[in-house]
């Protein structure tokens, strides 16, 4: 994957934080989805009041895709947080978010790296790393 390549995706999370609706936790958080023909679609993290009722910003990015029509061709996603917040490490998804990526990404047989953004550094793993052992589409044929 190309630096520029990353780079964008970096740039539309950071963007699509912007957006976030994080009353609550005051941590807005943006994720962006690459697929394999240079589509980007972003998500926000969107708070409420029930906390469980909560959106993640991976969550909401694959909720657009799959609403879209997308179902596979998932290359990379970038996952940025509020830089001031913590330590300044890099925010990796939760668990949830994991089995949410792991869905889209196995409808496409596809391992997609995942660039978790902190202060001053960008970890990348891949999705089977985050998720080993994922359950999803492919152990339903």
């Amino acid at each position: 994957m190309s630096d520029t390549m990353n780079e964008d995706l970096i740039a539309a999370a950071r963007d699509a934080a912007r957006t976030a609706y994080a009353p609550y936790s005051d941590y807005p958080v943006g994720a962006a989805l690459r697929f394999a023909d240079g589509a980007i679609v972003t998500g926000t993290n969107v708070e409420n009041a029930s906390y469980g009722l909560s959106l993640c910003a991976e969550t909401l990015a694959v909720a657009k895709a799959l609403a879209e029509g997308r179902r596979g061709g998932l290359e990379a996603v970038a996952v940025i947080g509020p830089a001031d917040k913590g330590d300044g490490a890099p925010i990796t998804p939760c668990g949830r978010c994991r089995q949410v990526l792991n869905e889209i990404a196995q409808l496409g047989a596809t391992d997609p790296a995942i660039l978790c953004v902190g202060a001053q550094e960008v970890l990348e793993l891949r999705l089977s790393d985050l998720l080993p052992h994922g359950f999803g589409p492919a152990h339903l044929d």
